[in-house]
């Protein structure tokens, strides 16, 4: 068993060609292999560095019956670094799914990580494809993150139309949204957009790091009152509740866009989130059951399976 082990395993012989030194047939080498590995004279070690994100993935997966959990090894790369590894890994993974030929529309949220996912994205022709905007956006306030100019952008690198959703992210007045969404510009791109096969989005922190409030969409009394509303995060700017559930009274009342409800019945929903300052709010949308695939970093990933855990006991 020893000297057709070496011979496999060491000197790369195939199992007929060991069968042939040997002067006997190929099930028997194949047989007296699979002894030697039962016996303990040959083990097989794989020297695996992205065992601990696999383990981080299954446990994220898991906890919240996710189709697919996609943990991007980060750990002790510069921020920048670490930004474009999770923009790179997001697009690989959707262009994966792309090759599906019954995917022929996209949809695409906004903000920074979504942006730097389109920055990051390969040419790769799609023409069947049709990209579509998720969410309103206009101003000239960091247009580059506004939904509208990321499926221009993108629609431009798959090589395939897109649409323009003509509408803000967020107006004054409940009022003003309801007249909008009666026009016909605005009504049949997101009449269009609930029937995507599939939506990009990201998950944000509007306390944290929010580019909402750096555009200037909330400012110090919106907060205020998601705060009192318990509000923990958004996804695609619908603000959501600890336990998941779609925040009430608030600024969701003023946002025109695809509703979350409307994201529960899209085939795939890919959640691209960066940021352990996040993971209240991931764990609020996962709980909601917005998505069902997350790409997310390492660190990230540490610190959600870290506050699941807490959660348990």
């Amino acid at each position: 068993m020893l000297k057709i082990s070496r011979m496999y395993y060491l000197d790369e012989l195939t199992q007929a060609e060991i069968a042939k030194k040997v002067g006997v047939s190929r099930p028997i080498i194949s047989k007296g292999l699979q002894k030697a590995r039962n016996e303990g004279l040959v083990e097989i070690i794989i020297h695996d560095e992205a065992e601990h994100t696999i383990n981080l993935e299954q446990e994220i997966a898991n906890a919240f019956s996710l189709v697919d959990v996609i943990v991007v090894p980060t750990a002790e790369m510069p921020a920048e670094v670490a930004k474009n590894a999770l923009s790179k890994a997001a697009a690989a993974y959707v262009l994966k799914q792309l090759k599906d030929a019954s995917i022929t529309k996209l949809g695409i949220s906004w903000g920074t990580t979504l942006a730097n996912i389109v920055k990051e994205w390969p040419n790769e022709a799609h023409e069947q494809l049709k990209v579509i905007p998720l969410i309103g956006g206009m101003g000239s306030n960091r247009i580059e993150l506004h939904s509208n100019q990321l499926a221009y952008e993108l629609s431009k690198k798959l090589g395939c139309n897109c649409e323009s959703l003509y509408a803000p992210a967020i107006v004054e007045t409940e009022q003003f949204r309801e007249l909008l969404l009666q026009t016909p510009t605005v009504a049949d791109v997101l009449e269009e957009a609930k029937k995507i096969d599939l939506a990009i989005v990201g998950i944000g922190n509007p306390y944290v790091d929010s580019t909402m409030e750096e555009i200037g969409y909330i400012g110090a009394e919106e907060l205020k009152s998601l705060k009192a509303a318990g509000v923990v995060g958004d996804i695609n700017s619908c603000f959501v509740c600890e336990d998941g559930s779609i925040a009430k009274n608030t600024i969701n009342e003023r946002v025109i866009g695809v509703n979350v409800d409307d994201l529960k019945q899209v085939d795939k929903v890919i959640a691209v989130v960066q940021g352990v300052h996040k993971v209240d709010s991931i764990i609020a949308t996962l709980r909601g059951g917005y998505v069902d695939t997350l790409i997310t970093d390492e660190q990230t990933a540490a610190e959600l399976v870290h506050k699941i855990k807490g959660l348990v006991k």
